[in-house]
């Protein structure tokens, strides 16, 4: 696939928050996905309800989604908001390829410095930075992979890391990390 580097209609260009600002609109948004999911069970409101919270507190969230684990060694693409996502990712391959094959978050501050198709798939030219996290069930299972990316670059630290590791345990772990 082929995308344009012109910033879709729909979608505004990222806003970086400095780490006192990133503080507060994660624990706005956490206050707001916790209140909405309650005890909710399903695991497709769960993402739907977390990829909206979290684009909508976080100005520099520019694509926000999961991808989620099928068969043995690849991910598909699951709920997200943003531009077209990759439908399918090899474990391995790219970012997310690479988190659901270690288990450990990623934090890239420049997508454009990896090298094209394996250490990053190019969906949309508009993103420059990203971080992809683990997602872990209460069993020690790997769910799949949390994915953001920001039209800046270096959007994303260890507040971000932090965040929502902590964040995707409670909903999807019960609470418990990994």
């Amino acid at each position: 696939m082929s995308a344009s580097a012109e910033m879709p209609y729909f979608i505004k260009p990222s806003v970086n928050l400095s780490n006192a600002e990133k503080r507060v609109a994660y624990a706005e948004a956490r206050a707001a996905i916790l209140a909405t999911l309650g005890g909710e069970q399903d695991e497709t409101v769960k993402m739907v309800t977390i990829n909206c919270l979290l684009k909508t507190y976080l100005p520099y969230y520019y694509w926000v989604g999961f991808y989620l684990v099928r068969g043995e060694r690849e991910l598909v693409v699951g709920p997200y908001q943003g531009t077209l996502g990759c439908l399918s990712i090899q474990f391995g391959r790219g970012v997310c390829g690479a988190v659901a094959a270690s288990g450990q978050t990623k934090i890239v501050a420049d997508t454009h410095a990896l090298a094209p198709g394996s250490e990053h798939i190019a969906c949309d030219p508009n993103s420059h930075s990203e971080i992809v996290v683990p997602v872990f069930r209460a069993d020690g299972s790997l769910f799949g992979v949390f994915d953001v990316d920001s039209t800046l670059e270096a959007s994303f630290d260890a507040t971000d890391q932090e965040e929502l590791e902590a964040l995707l345990a409670n909903v999807f772990a019960g609470g418990g990390g990994h």
